[in-house]
């Protein structure tokens, strides 16, 4: 087979082709709901507080109902899950567009129905990671994921700037509108997709019982508790440092918000480029060259903070953009092989949870201690305990030497729940 038809061999796979048609739908109105809703909220209210009670109203529930997202997952079929969170999220963004649009919001409403949103993100994010290996062959895995992500990183670039022209042409409403509608066509698509419930013998387990059991799986197995630790400190650094503190000095020295823009820009353009080398690039031990690849991501924290000039920032976010992607293959190939199927949604759960659960931490902590210590010393700071975060993680033998399950040749592991 070709170099391109291995690339594309999972698009062979009527299941996964009809859940990569509907993540693509998904992600592009996801992409642009974040431009869409801040400009929504500040219609109603110009007062950067109200905007940060509405983010807060989505992120909240993330954390607090991922847990929960995994044992539903795990107990009522992946697919269900996802169709059910999609229907929520698309009626609720739904709702907040019409009241935007007729200009009868008010700030509460929308928080309310933003921690609808929230909640049923919480639900479907385990599933969403799961629900992969069940659609195809174990040697198509790391293609699959490939596809997926480069799916992901072009509409990265492309979602945003799309909503910025339907927020200045036709409105923040219009553009809520259109998410909306994602949501919901995205669940029609997954009608495609058929992977049963798990299937129950004997007494029926309790969600607690369940959560306990994904507990000791995690606690047990030393690569996922260590990165997920790991990582737990990395997004509290990213966040606080380089997407709080990164703008502030933007606009105040010389890189501007223009400049910022182009930083972004920059790395989602490093997901594309290392997304099309991994096309072709069979990754072998996907956590060590996953963790190698993190200690990329430290590079524009520390061209913030040592130079605070633009050019060498964009060549450090397009080199930490590589280094991320080449993790977050490694990190589904790591969780998909490894994790008994019965139990992914659970352990993706608790990733996630260790992922999101100190990222409030580093937003909030970040302007007492730039404050106290100046913005760009602190940035710099953290792009060096970055660093160092990684390279901890990397003593870990069992994230070094864990090694890919499937081989090219090894034969289709049949679809679980």
């Amino acid at each position: 087979m070709s170099e391109r038809g291995r690339a594309l061999a999972p698009l062979r796979e009527r299941g996964f082709r009809y859940y990569f048609l509907s993540r693509g739908v998904n992600m592009l109105g996801s992409t642009m709901a974040g431009v869409a809703t801040a400009f929504a909220v500040l219609e109603v209210s110009d007062s950067p507080g109200a905007l940060g009670t509405v983010l807060a109203a989505h992120s909240i529930p993330l954390v607090v109902f991922l847990l929960a997202g995994g044992v539903i997952a795990d107990r009522f079929g992946r697919t269900r899950v996802i169709q059910t969170s999609n229907v929520m999220a698309g009626l609720s963004q739904l709702v907040i567009a019409g009241l935007v649009v007729t200009g009868t919001a008010e700030i509460w409403q929308l928080v309310v129905l933003t921690a609808v949103n929230g909640t049923a993100a919480a639900i479907s994010l385990p599933a969403l990671g799961s629900v992969v290996p069940a659609l195809v062959p174990r040697e198509e895995l790391q293609a699959a994921n490939v596809l997926l992500s480069l799916m992901r990183s072009s509409l990265t670039v492309l979602g945003p700037s799309a909503a910025g022209v339907l927020v200045v042409t036709l409105g923040p409403g219009w553009a809520l509108a259109i998410d909306g509608t994602t949501y919901l066509l995205a669940a029609l698509l997954l009608l495609g997709v058929r992977i049963p419930a798990r299937e129950r013998t004997g007494a029926e387990e309790s969600m607690l019982v369940e959560l306990r059991d994904g507990w000791r799986l995690f606690v047990s197995t030393t690569w996922l508790w260590a990165v997920v630790l790991g990582f737990a400190l990395i997004n509290a650094l990213e966040s606080g440092a380089f997407y709080t503190l990164g703008p502030v000095l933007a606009k105040a020295g010389d890189i501007g918000e223009r400049g910022w823009g182009l930083i972004l820009s920059a790395e989602a353009v490093g997901f594309l480029v290392m997304g099309l080398v991994l096309a072709r690039v069979r990754l072998e031990r996907p956590l060590l060259w996953g963790m190698l690849g993190m200690l990329c991501g430290a590079l524009p924290l520390v061209a913030l903070g040592a130079t605070g000039h633009v050019a060498p920032v964009i060549v450090a976010a397009f080199l930490a953009g590589m280094g991320v992607e080449a993790f977050s293959l490694g990190w589904n190939l790591a969780m998909q092989e490894n994790v008994p199927e019965e139990m992914l949604s659970r352990a993706y759960s608790y990733d996630a949870l260790g992922s999101f659960a100190a990222i409030p931490v580093g937003q909030l902590a970040a302007g007492p201690i730039a404050a106290a210590y100046g913005v760009q010393r602190t940035i710099l700071a953290a792009g060096i305990a970055y660093a160092v975060v990684v390279a901890l993680v990397l003593t870990s033998r069992a994230v070094r030497t864990l090694p890919r399950v499937s081989s090219p040749t090894s034969p289709r592991s049949p679809a679980a729940p």
